[in-house]
C-alpha cells in the first residue's frame, strides 16, 4: 500500500499544482476506489493539503501577489469554518458526506462552463465582510469532505467576483493553505487523523506540485479551462460510479 500512496501523492500533486487545487477532489475518489472509507479518505486528504498548499503558494507567490490580500480574507474565514469539520464529519454518515461532495462537482462545472476563462476589465474592490463569510462558508463544506475548497471557490471568484481563472486558481491553493490546517487540527482533535499514510502522501505530493505549476504556465487561459473542466466531470463519473453503482 506504501507503493500506492506514493503514486497517489505525486498524481495528485502536479493536480494540485497546475489546477491551483487542494488535491481532495482527486485523491478522495482514488483512495476510495483503493478501499479506504469515506472518513479516512478524508482524512488522508487533508493531510497531504497542508503540504502542497504551503510548497504550491509559495511556487506561485511572486505572480499571484495581485490576489493574496484578498486571500488572506478568504483564508481566514476558511480556517474558522474548517475548524467545525471534524464535528461534522462525526456526527454525518459516509454516504451523506459523498452525496455532497457529488452537489459541490456539479456546482463547479456549471459555473466554470458559463464563466469566461479572462475577463477583459479588471475585478472590483470586495467587501471584507462578504469575503470572510465565502471563505468560511466554503471551510465547513470543503473541510468536510477532504477538499481543500478551491473547487468552490475558484467558481465563485471566476462568476460572481470576476477573477481570471488563472488567478482564481492561484488565490485558491493559497486559500487551501488556512482550511486544511483548520481541518487538520480538527480532524486530529476529533480522532479522525491517519497520521502516517497523511504523510507519505502529502511529502510524495511536493515532487508532483513543483511540475504541476510549471506546466500551469505554459498554455492558455482557454485551453486551461477546458482542461479544469474535464478533471471535475472525470471526477464526477467516478463519485457517481462509487457512490451508485459498485
Amino acid at each position: 500500500m506504501i507503493i500506492e500512496l506514493l503514486l497517489f501523492g505525486v498524481l495528485t500533486g502536479f493536480i494540485s499544482g497546475f489546477f491551483g487545487v487542494g488535491g481532495g477532489m482527486v485523491l478522495v475518489p482514488m483512495l476510495l476506489l483503493a478501499g479506504f472509507l469515506m472518513k479516512q479518505a478524508i482524512a488522508i486528504s487533508i493531510m497531504q493539503m497542508v503540504f502542497s498548499s504551503i510548497y504550491g503558494s509559495f511556487l506561485n507567490a511572486k505572480k499571484a501577489k495581485n490576489v493574496l490580500k484578498d486571500g488572506i480574507i478568504i483564508g481566514i474565514g476558511g480556517f474558522v469554518g474548517g475548524l467545525q469539520s471534524g464535528l461534522i464529519v462525526s456526527n454525518v454518515s459516509n454516504e451523506t458526506l459523498q452525496y455532497i461532495f457529488i452537489g459541490i462537482l456539479i456546482f463547479s462545472i456549471v459555473k466554470i462552463f458559463f464563466s469566461p476563462a479572462e475577463h477583459n476589465e479588471e475585478s472590483k474592490k470586495q467587501n471584507k465582510l462578504v469575503l470572510f463569510i465565502i471563505g468560511f462558508v466554503i471551510g465547513i463544506f470543503a473541510m468536510s469532505i477532504g477538499v481543500g475548497g478551491s473547487i468552490l471557490l475558484t467558481p465563485i471568484l471566476v462568476g460572481f467576483l470576476r477573477y481570471d481563472l488563472k488567478s482564481a486558481t492561484s488565490l485558491g491553493l493559497f486559500f487551501v493553505i488556512f482550511s486544511s490546517i483548520a481541518g487538520f487540527t480538527s480532524m486530529s482533535l476529533h480522532g479522525h487523523m491517519l497520521f502516517l499514510e497523511g504523510a507519505i502522501v502529502g511529502i510524495a505530493s511536493l515532487i508532483g506540485v513543483f511540475f504541476g505549476i510549471k506546466a500551469k504556465h505554459t498554455i492558455n487561459s482557454n485551453s486551461y479551462k477546458k482542461y479544469i473542466l474535464i478533471l471535475n466531470i472525470l471526477i464526477l463519473i467516478i463519485m457517481i460510479y462509487k457512490t451508485f453503482i459498485s
